[in-house]
């Protein structure tokens, strides 16, 4: 094993990964701050992976951690409808890990930085008794605008990019077990370890003025769209239709293991890294047939109710600091 014996031989190990200048970038890492040349409005994000909340090293491998850590803040660049350009890296690094956990770390998140354009221009390092990662990341607009949350009216059509629940039934078998979750359950599971970006899908919808509102679905519907319903105007609630077509066959198979709803369980979801929005009913046809994988799950009603599969749904979903 490979000890890491200084700060200066994670910078040298990053140095191999990450470029440090792109010309969005004019001045790189190892200054007291990076200079950043751009014409444009950014949008901008931060993130923080932690480990035992977020991830669990007993089944995300090192490449796991180093692509998710970056791609959940990637995804929502994609769900204001940017382009990524860059971002900042914060690492708290316990010393039981050596050069073989980095490696592959630094390797796969490299490799989506690069496929995204992405360039690393900074950050920070710290000792400290479990793993963290805390990602900064920023866009600048591709399709003519910024998508916001909400801005939707009674009539309009509620999407999806991305399938719900996936993530979720990974997530639950691989706490369960790892080894059966893979072997039974191996594209939730990659969902939930890999999570796929929707960049090209985001910056389509931005440029369409059919599209009202967009976000980044990472902690399930159940707690997702009571936050989009609160940006639109009015009193507004949606009537949501997730059936046996719309889902996933390993999430229906799992939803039947454990004898409960397929359509709540996917409606509860949780890491799906989608993108959920809104569009005029008249011209969300096109704009379905213009995108490929984007799918209708219901519409904005004009009471506060949310309704699944026809019966009003008041549980509540994921939240961090729910007890």
């Amino acid at each position: 094993m490979t000890k890491l014996n200084s700060e200066q031989d994670f910078l040298t190990l990053i140095d191999k990964y990450f470029p440090s200048e792109n010309g969005h970038v004019t001045l790189g890492r190892g200054d007291d701050c990076s200079i950043l040349k751009t014409g444009n409005d950014l949008c901008i994000s931060k993130d923080l992976f932690l480990e035992d909340i977020h991830f669990r090293r007993s089944y995300f491998s090192p490449a796991d951690i180093g692509y998710k850590s970056l791609a959940v803040n990637i995804s929502d660049i994609a769900a204001m409808g940017g382009q990524p350009c860059g971002f900042a890296l914060g690492l708290i690094v316990p010393p039981s890990l050596e050069y073989e956990f980095w490696d592959p770390f630094f390797g796969a998140m490299s490799a989506l930085a690069e496929q995204h354009g992405v360039i690393l221009a900074g950050g920070d390092l710290s000792g400290g008794q479990y793993l963290g990662i805390s990602v900064t990341v920023w866009g600048e607009s591709a399709g003519g605008r910024f998508l916001s949350r909400g801005n939707a009216k009674p009539g309009d059509i509620l999407f999806l990019h991305g399938p719900a629940g996936m993530a979720r039934t990974g997530l639950l078998s691989l706490e369960e077990d790892t080894e059966f979750a893979l072997r039974n359950y191996p594209q939730s599971t990659k969902a939930h370890l890999r999570p796929p970006m929707r960049v090209a899908a985001g910056i389509k919808l931005a440029g369409s003025p059919e599209v009202k509102g967009l976000m980044d679905l990472s902690d399930g519907l159940a707690r997702d769209l009571p936050r989009f319903l609160g940006n639109c105007e009015g009193n507004v609630g949606a009537d949501i239709s997730l059936d046996k077509d719309q889902l996933h066959e390993e999430v229906i198979r799992y939803a039947e293991s454990k004898s409960i709803s397929a359509a709540e369980h996917a409606f509860q979801g949780g890491e799906d890294y989608a993108l959920f929005g809104a569009a005029s009913a008249n011209g969300f046809e096109a704009l379905a047939e213009s995108i490929p994988g984007l799918h209708k799950i219901g519409t904005i009603t004009d009471d506060s109710k949310i309704v699944l599969n026809g019966r009003e749904y008041t549980a509540g979903g994921f939240d961090h600091f729910a007890g």
